[in-house]
């Protein structure tokens, strides 16, 4: 009987490692409809076995068995990622030890359309962020030495880029100048940190100290650091030397108009203020807008002028089983927004799905 409940058991796996095989999921992750017919064509296949002199039991008693083992199974996986890595395979990794893997990332780019329809997903949550460091659009942003404040912080906080032996190093900052460029809570991350590798540094905004949009805290411990304001001015232009490196920024004197559509007042520049700010490096804090790619990539898609996806109250956006929430929709915002804004799409999406 003993043997007869083992070969049941190995039959039952044998058929659902075929159902992850052929395309279904992995098999920890088997619905009870799915488990249901796995058992049933296990009666089934039981039957010419049988009929081969190889015994196998059928009935209650193999099925609570095989509930018992999965919920075992489940559990000790959840301990261990080699175990879980043996029943449900490997998972894709896109970052291993610091480095890219390029070969998953190739394997996983789906537009949503073929998630869809090729790929059998009824519906879709997007929640790409607004991760697309805005720029001027100014004469030497390319140059060496520009950075966007997401591309400079990400480097020395996370990727240590100010360390020698570092696989993308930015510049050693000691003695040099930096102008970070902005106004806002990142501008004074940007800032501060270049401030503790060892730069002198100006941060460079187009209206007055009141007009900050960065915390009143950051801004006094900017202060405090030694960061400089050269408040109400305007970078036109980004100087290269022989080797297309920064060598200054010329900028223009701003004065205050009428209030804008922002309730601030507008910044005019003032003819004929021009000059030249001797500086290594330039951070472009200027906010960020979500990756237009997306958009790109989806017939139907509709967005807003500053390319916020557009939904309605539900996070349904104008493609049907598609949603959205978060930074792609409100532009840079707070965590807990975005936190909000996924839990309603998977609310929304699990009304839709069980009403359809």
């Amino acid at each position: 009987m003993i043997t007869a409940l083992l070969r049941t058991i190995i039959l039952y796996f044998l058929i659902m490692i075929g159902m992850r095989l052929m395309g279904k999921r992995q098999i920890g992750e088997l619905e009870p409809s799915e488990l249901v017919l796995t058992m049933m064509i296990s009666d089934l296949a039981a039957v010419p076995m049988q009929d081969f002199g190889i015994p196998l039991l059928s009935g209650l008693l193999p099925i609570l068995t095989l509930l018992a083992l999965s919920l075992l199974l489940s559990q000790l996986s959840l301990r261990s990622l080699r175990l879980r890595a043996l029943i449900c395979g490997t998972p894709t990794v896109l970052i291993r030890g610091g480095k890219l893997q390029q070969d998953a990332m190739r394997k996983n780019r789906f537009t949503i359309d073929e998630l869809m329809e090729e790929n059998g997903f009824e519906a879709v949550f997007v929640g790409s962020g607004a991760g697309l460091p805005m720029f001027m659009h100014i004469p030497g942003e390319n140059l060496k030495g520009v950075y966007s404040a997401n591309e400079f912080l990400t480097r020395i906080n996370l990727m240590k880029a100010y360390r020698p032996d570092s696989d993308t190093p930015i510049m050693d900052l000691k003695g040099k100048k930096v102008a970070v460029v902005g106004g806002g809570n990142v501008a004074m991350d940007a800032a501060r940190c270049s401030k503790r590798l060892g730069a002198d540094v100006y941060v460079v905004y187009r209206r007055g100290m009141e007009e900050l949009p960065a915390r009143h805290e950051e801004v006094e411990h900017a202060i405090e650091e030694g960061v400089v304001f050269k408040t109400l001015n305007n970078p036109v232009q980004i100087n290269g030397d022989e080797q297309d490196c920064v060598k200054s920024m010329t900028c223009i004197e701003m004065e205050l108009g009428e209030p804008d559509a922002s309730g601030r007042r507008r910044p005019v520049e003032k003819k004929g203020s021009e000059f030249e700010l001797p500086v290594d490096a330039v951070i472009m804090s200027l906010g960020t807008t979500p990756n237009p790619l997306i958009k790109s990539t989806t017939k139907g898609l509709e967005v807003n002028k500053k390319g916020g996806i557009i939904v309605n109250e539900d996070g349904l956006t104008s493609r049907q089983g598609v949603y959205a929430g978060g930074d792609a929709v409100t532009g840079a915002a707070t965590v807990i927004l975005a936190m909000g804004a996924g839990k309603l799409g998977a609310k929304s999406i699990d009304e839709y799905l069980s009403n359809k």
